[in-house]
C-alpha cells in the first residue's frame, strides 16, 4: 500500500469501520453488565483474561456483591474465593475492594462519570475507564486499546506505535469522536471472529482490499 498522507488514512479508516458496522451491527462490550459497578469490576477482572471467563465469575459474582459497599466490607479472603478462577486475582480483589472503597467514601458508592476520577481507583488505568465512561455513560473519552485493537491498528497500516496510549493517539486523530467507542468494539469483534492473532483469515476477510497484511 503506497504512503498515505493523514487525510488519506482516515479515508480509508472510514471505509473500514463502515463496512464493519455492515458487518456486525450488534457490536457491543462483551463483559456481562447490568450497571456502571458491575461494569467497572468487570473490566478489572478482565486484564490478562478473557471475557468468556471474566462473565462465568461474575455471574455468581453480582448476584452476591450488589453494591460497592458489599465489596468493601467483604473479607478479603472470601472475595479472592469468589474471583479464585481469574488470572491474577488476589491482587484484583485487592483493586477491587480499594476501588470500592474509594467509591463508597468519595462518591457515595457511585461510579464516577470523569477520567480523572476513574483514573484515581486502584486498579483503574486508562483503559479501563474508557470502557466504563463508553458503555455504561455513553461518554466518549477515548478509543478502548486492547490487545485486538493494537494487533488491528498494526496490521491495517493505521500506525507502526505499539504502546496502547500512543495507537490511542493514532486513532483519536483519525476518526470523529462519535465513534470511538464503537471502533474499539468492531476491531475487537473482528479480531476474535476474522484477524486472529495466530491464523488471520486474509482469503475470507472483508477488509482485504483495504489492509496492506500480510
Amino acid at each position: 500500500m503506497p504512503r498515505e498522507s493523514q487525510i488519506q488514512k482516515s479515508r480509508r479508516l472510514e471505509e473500514i469501520l463502515n463496512i464493519l458496522a455492515s458487518i456486525y451491527p450488534d457490536a457491543h462490550c462483551e463483559l456481562r453488565h447490568r450497571t456502571p459497578l458491575e461494569l467497572l469490576v468487570a473490566t478489572i477482572l478482565s486484564a490478562q483474561c478473557t471475557d468468556k471467563q471474566v462473565n462465568i465469575v461474575t455471574e455468581s459474582l453480582f448476584e452476591t456483591y450488589t453494591s460497592a459497599a458489599h465489596y468493601a466490607d467483604a473479607p478479603l479472603p472470601v472475595l479472592e474465593q469468589a474471583i479464585r478462577r481469574i488470572g491474577l486475582f488476589r491482587s484484583k480483589a485487592r483493586n477491587i475492594q480499594s476501588a470500592c472503597r474509594d467509591l463508597v467514601e468519595r462518591y457515595g458508592g457511585e461510579v464516577p462519570r470523569t477520567m480523572e476520577g476513574l483514573t484515581a481507583l486502584a486498579g483503574v488505568g486508562r483503559k479501563t475507564a474508557n470502557v466504563v465512561l463508553g458503555n455504561a455513560f455513553g461518554i466518549q473519552s477515548g478509543v478502548v486499546v486492547d490487545t485486538h485493537v493494537a494487533r488491528l491498528s498494526l496490521r491495517l497500516g493505521l500506525t507502526r506505535e505499539t504502546d496502547p496510549v500512543k495507537i490511542e493517539k493514532v486513532l483519536i486523530a483519525l476518526v470523529d469522536s462519535g465513534r470511538w467507542t464503537l471502533l474499539s468494539h468492531w476491531l475487537i469483534w473482528h479480531g476474535r471472529r476474522r484477524c486472529g492473532a495466530r491464523a488471520p483469515d486474509c482469503d475470507h476477510c472483508e477488509l482485504r482490499t483495504l489492509c496492506p497484511f500480510p
